[in-house]
Parts: C-alpha cells; sequence; structure tokens
C-alpha cells in the first residue's frame, strides 16, 4: 500500500501548481498521515449533524460526552505539536460543537419531559 501511495504523491507531485507548493509541501500537508487523518475525521462531524435530525430521546448522552471530551482534548493536543496542525484543530473544535449542542439537545429534552412518580 507504501508503494501504491507514494506512487500516487509522486506523480500528483508534477501537477501541483507554485502557489500550492507550501501547503503540498507542509509537514503536516497532503503527503503526510497528519493530513488524511482530520479530512477522514470529518465523517463524524457529519455524522453529527445528521443526528440533528434525531429525536432528542434517543440520542446517547455518554457518546456525544466521550466525542465532545475527545474534541475538546485533540483540539488543544492540535495546537500544543509541531509543526501546529490546523486540520486537526478545526474538524476537533466542530466535533466537540456539534457534540455539545447534541447534550444541549438531551439535557433539554430530559428538562422538559414530563415526570413521572414512581
Amino acid at each position: 500500500m507504501s508503494k501504491l501511495y507514494h506512487g500516487v504523491i509522486n506523480v500528483a507531485d508534477k501537477f501541483v501548481p507554485n502557489a500550492l507548493r507550501p501547503l503540498w509541501n507542509h509537514a503536516a500537508g497532503p503527503k503526510t498521515v497528519f493530513f488524511w487523518a482530520p479530512v477522514f475525521k470529518w465523517g463524524l462531524v457529519v455524522a453529527g449533524l445528521s443526528d440533528l435530525r434525531r429525536p432528542a430521546d434517543q440520542l446517547s448522552v455518554s457518546q456525544s460526552a466521550s466525542l465532545a471530551a475527545t474534541g475538546i482534548i485533540w483540539s488543544r493536543y492540535s495546537l500544543v505539536i509541531i509543526p501546529k496542525n490546523w486540520g486537526l484543530f478545526s474538524v476537533n473544535v466542530f466535533v466537540a460543537g456539534t457534540q455539545v449542542l447534541q447534550l444541549y439537545r438531551a439535557w433539554d429534552f430530559s428538562r422538559k419531559a414530563p415526570k413521572t412518580a414512581a
């Protein structure tokens, strides 16, 4: 797989315009896992946004809480590593934001739900 990846990168390298060379050759650019991991992590953001259509009583509080926590932790981490990874930062801010919104929806639902006598 590595030979295939490097072959694709070497072919694509010839077509990258000079204006995009700094991004292309950056230590966290498309030639590294530091670029592709955050790109694929945007799927968590899309999933969180699609969950906005889910009824609030069906949300998983523990899942939302853990994703919000990891989003916050990794956002901080992405700014203290060298090189700073702004792609990782942005995706984790959005992961945390969508999950905090889900936690609010779950809390708001439980607050407004009629209390049953036990």
